[in-house]
């Protein structure tokens, strides 16, 4: 399998981001967007995802963290879909369950190439730290809007919402590992019935 890294760069009026992965890296992360426990969460994703994983971005903050938030789970989503190239020998789905203390979630991804995000979680408040926890459902929408991937997103149980958010990131990382590992029995075949994806 050739190298899967890639670099998007999106400029707007309300953000200017730029996120590099490589998708067969160690899990390390360098992320310089403004944004703390979005931080902590792509962190996650990182480590557990064992990709690389580098973003930084501008966003206009002093109004609200939503445009910069959903900006990078855009850019994060284009990444990723140019750095998986055309899914040639990909297991394809991947699916994790992570607990942290009393938090379990469950995250399943298909690289179907159609967009859909199925996401249940609810929160005991409306914030961690700082941090508006509606905007976790706009990382995810904009990331599988341009990933081109069916994303089932599942709090089973759990009562402190950083422990839910956490077990959502770190399964999410662990899905996409999964699914963009290469599959050696299905080398150079395409993961489809259709013969696309």
């Amino acid at each position: 399998m050739t190298e899967r890294t890639a670099t998007v760069e999106r400029n707007t009026l309300e953000t200017q981001i730029t996120v590099s992965l490589n998708l067969d890296g160690t899990g390390t992360s360098k992320l310089d967007i403004g944004i703390p426990f979005l931080e902590h969460m792509l962190d996650q994703i990182a480590r557990h995802g064992m990709i690389d994983l580098d973003i930084k971005a501008n966003g206009d903050t002093e109004i609200d963290d939503h445009h910069t938030v959903e900006d990078i789970g855009i850019t994060l989503g284009q990444a990723l879909t140019k750095a998986i190239g055309d899914k040639t020998g990909i297991v394809r789905y991947g699916h994790a369950y992570v607990p942290l203390d009393e938090a379990l979630s469950r995250v399943v991804l298909d690289f179907s190439g159609r967009p859909g995000l199925f996401y249940h979680a609810d929160y005991p408040r409306s914030h961690i730290g700082q941090f508006d926890v509606d905007l976790f459902v706009e990382f995810f929408q904009g990331f599988v809007n341009h990933a081109q991937v069916t994303l089932h997103v599942d709090n089973v149980r759990g009562h402190n919402a950083h422990h839910i958010a956490e077990t959502i990131f770190k399964a999410f990382g662990r899905a996409i590992r999964m699914a963009a590992s290469a599959d050696p029995r299905m080398e150079n075949i395409m993961p489809s019935t259709k013969g696309s994806l």
